[in-house]
């Protein structure tokens, strides 16, 4: 399984972006996605998640602002950022978790894109 992410960039205080990650195989209709941001000198936190069955879960400090959701017909999952801080710059990154024998959870990292929110 691979993740690519993309949709990073460089942004005022209020703005708007909106980062996608395409997921290569046939996992990823069963798989729950997930964005997670490290900012430096911090620990790596989940932002959000949708399961398979859609239900969506948020970190409380992007709640009302940012919005997850997938697309199984082209393997992606988005995350809609909105009214964007500067505590939210970060590098983000896309987070399979993919259900294997025996129920196992098998995690699935995309190589991370920065998010830069200037004051």
């Amino acid at each position: 399984v691979q993740l690519q992410a993309s949709g990073g960039g460089l942004v005022q205080t209020g703005g708007s972006l909106r980062l996608s990650c395409v997921a290569s195989g046939s996992i990823f209709s069963r798989s729950t996605m997930g964005w997670y941001r490290q900012a430096p000198g911090k620990q790596r936190e989940l932002v959000a998640s949708i399961t398979s069955g859609s239900s969506t879960n948020y970190v409380d400090s992007v709640k009302g602002r940012f919005t997850i959701s997938r697309d199984n017909a082209k393997n992606t999952v988005y995350l809609q950022m909105n009214s964007l801080k500067p505590e939210d710059t970060a590098v983000y990154y896309c987070n399979a978790k993919v259900p294997s024998f025996l129920s196992i959870v098998v995690d699935y990292w995309g190589k991370g894109t920065q998010v830069t929110v200037s004051s």
